[in-house]
């Protein structure tokens, strides 16, 4: 549980940097995407409590450790878009090695469970990935008119919470 503990401690750092990122799209006027961000920043609180609960179903104490201040200034909306791919990637990273924990202690439930999140994220890396591939078809900072148009889209997507668990 010690690992899945830590876990928790990534989900949130995370959810606290995709806030950062919409405080800073806010302040250079891309609502659209300053609006994906707050809702990835809610799927990764929500990601923190589904180990939680885990955690709490299995007989465990969660144990809510230090999270670290989150960048805040980034170069480009490009540039941010490749600091989250990489950052999803490293969380990737972890629940691989938390899949390994569990299949080398012969742990299927957790095994179970961490099969939703290395699905997850597929997904995560999928739409950063996804992201920074249009923000370089539209140049970036220099395509300012396309930007716009991609902080519309991004305007658009809505929070759809968990659904419970089985």
């Amino acid at each position: 549980m010690e690992a899945i503990n830590e876990q928790i401690k990534w989900e949130l750092y995370s959810a606290y940097l995709y806030l950062s990122m919409s405080s800073w799209f806010e302040s250079i006027g891309l609502k659209g995407f300053a609006n994906w961000e707050r809702i990835q920043a809610m799927e990764e609180r929500d990601h923190a409590m589904r180990f939680y609960s885990y955690i709490i179903s299995r007989g465990g104490r969660v144990i809510l450790q230090s999270i670290d201040a989150p960048p805040s200034e980034w170069e480009s909306p490009l540039a941010a878009f490749e600091f989250q791919l990489s950052h999803e990637k490293a969380v990737t990273a972890r629940i691989e090695n938390l899949m390994n924990i569990a299949l080398e202690e012969k742990d299927h439930a957790s095994a179970s469970m961490l099969q939703w999140f290395i699905n997850e994220q597929i997904e995560e890396e999928e739409n950063a990935s996804s992201t920074v591939e249009q923000l370089k078809m539209v140049g970036g900072e220099t395509g300012k008119g396309l930007l716009y148009m991609l902080d519309k889209d991004m305007s658009a997507r809505v929070y759809n919470p968990p659904v419970a668990q089985e």
